[in-house]
C-alpha cells in the first residue's frame, strides 16, 4: 500500500484499465538505468547477507497504472512469482517465460501469502474483508467486521505457524482522505484471528498508518509498519499470540530526504529484516542495525517477497515495476500444500 493514495471502495472497483506498456524480461533496461542501481555497504555485516556487487535485475517495468504493483509471493510447487499488478489484476512472473495474467479479479487484494496448509490467504481492500482461498476454488470469509462495524481496508497479512492470521488494516480516522462514515471503525488497527476462525482480536490501534508485518523467525516478534510515521515498530508476543504492549518500541527509523516509506517486509532466516525506505529498500539486522540498502533507481519500495528453489531470491515491487537480486542467506519459506 503507498501512503501517498488512498482510494475509495468505489475507485478499487472500477480500476480495470489494462496495466500500461510491459518491458519484461530478465536483462537489465540499459547500462545508463543499471549504473544508477547500487546495493550500498553501510556495514561489513553485509557482506555475510549480500554482496554490494550483487546485479539489481528488472524483471517487468512500465507497469503504469493507478494502483502499485504489490503483494508478491512465490508460490514454490508451481516455481512462480505471484503480484498485483497496477490493473489490480493478479500476474505471475515465471523466470525465463515473463509476466501473465493469472487472476482477472483480486476485490484490490494487497498483502497475499499461504496458510499452515498452502492455501492462499489475502487482505481484500475493495471488499473490507480478509478471504482464504481453498484448493478447489472457493472463497472462505476470514473476517469483514469489527465489533459489527466493516474493516477499514485490509493491507498486509502474515500467518503464524499455529495457523493464527495477523493484518494490518489502514485508511480510517481523521487522517483518511475519504472520512470514516458513522457505522465505520474510527480507528487504524493490526488484528488477530484465532487459528479455529473463532476470534478476532484488536491487537493495537494507536498506528497513523499500519502497513506491512512480519514474524521474526522464531516467531518471539511481531514487526509493524508504521509507514506514516516512516519508522518499523516491534512488539514481543505473549504465550496467547497477542501483543505484549509494554515491550512496544521502535525497531528503525527509515526516513530520510529521498522518497519511499516502510510498506512490506520480509524477514530471513537468520532474522535480519528487509523492508523499504527513504531512499530504497534496507536491510537491517535483528537489532535494527541499518547494514545496507538497495538502491534500485525508483522513487518507492511497494513490497518484497523471498523465492527461488531455495528461498535465495530476493524479489521487490516498486510504483510501477517488479525486480530482484540474489542474497546469500534464505528467506523464511513460506508453506506449500499439503499432500494427504
Amino acid at each position: 500500500m503507498a501512503t501517498q493514495h488512498a482510494f475509495s471502495r468505489r475507485q478499487m472497483l472500477a480500476m480495470s484499465a489494462a496495466a500500461g506498456s510491459l518491458a519484461i524480461g530478465g536483462g537489465y533496461r540499459g547500462a545508463g538505468a543499471q549504473a544508477a542501481k547500487r546495493i550500498e555497504r553501510l556495514d561489513p555485516a553485509l557482506d555475510q547477507i549480500v554482496s554490494a556487487s550483487e546485479p539489481i535485475v528488472d524483471l517487468a517495468t512500465n507497469l503504469g497504472g493507478t494502483a502499485n504493483v504489490e503483494g508478491p509471493l512465490w508460490w514454490k510447487e508451481g516455481g512462480y512469482l505471484l503480484f498485483r499488478g497496477t490493473d489490480l489484476k493478479r500476474w505471475k512472473y515465471a523466470p525465463g517465460q515473463g509476466i501473465s495474467v493469472f487472476k482477472e479479479n483480486t476485490n484490490a487484494a494487497n498483502g497475499i501469502t499461504r496458510d499452515m496448509q498452502g492455501r492462499l490467504v489475502a487482505c481484500e481492500a475493495a471488499t473490507r474483508r480478509v478471504v482464504r482461498e481453498e484448493h478447489d476454488g472457493s472463497i472462505t470469509v476470514l473476517a469483514s467486521s469489527f465489533q459489527g462495524r466493516p474493516l477499514n481496508f485490509p493491507n498486509d497479512i502474515v500467518v503464524k505457524s499455529d495457523g493464527a492470521i495477523y493484518f494490518t488494516d489502514p485508511w480510517a480516522g481523521p487522517r483518511a482522505q475519504q472520512p470514516p462514515g458513522q457505522s465505520d471503525l474510527t480507528f487504524a488497527g493490526v488484528f488477530r484471528i484465532s487459528p479455529d476462525r473463532g476470534t478476532l482480536t484488536l491487537l493495537v490501534d494507536n498506528f497513523l498508518t499500519p502497513n506491512g508485518l512480519a514474524f521474526s523467525p522464531d516467531e518471539k516478534v511481531l514487526y509493524v509498519n508504521d509507514s506514516q510515521r516512516r519508522h518499523i515498530r516491534a512488539f514481543d508476543l505473549q504465550p496467547n499470540g497477542t501483543l505484549a504492549r509494554q515491550t512496544d518500541r521502535v525497531f528503525a527509523d527509515l526516513s530520510g530526504p529521498d522518497p519511499g516509506v516502510p510498506d512490506g517486509m520480509k524477514v530471513d532466516s537468520a532474522g535480519n529484516v528487509f523492508c523499504g525506505g527513504a531512499g530504497g529498500l534496507y536491510i537491517l539486522d535483528p537489532t535494527g542495525k541499518k547494514l545496507g540498502r538497495v538502491v534500485h533507481g525508483f522513487g518507492n519500495t511497494a513490497n518484497v517477497a523471498f523465492g527461488g528453489d531455495d528461498w535465495k531470491i530476493l524479489y521487490f515491487c516498486t510504483r510501477t515495476s517488479l525486480g530482484s537480486f540474489k542474497v546469500k542467506v534464505a528467506g523464511v519459506p513460506v508453506p506449500a500444500e499439503r499432500r494427504s
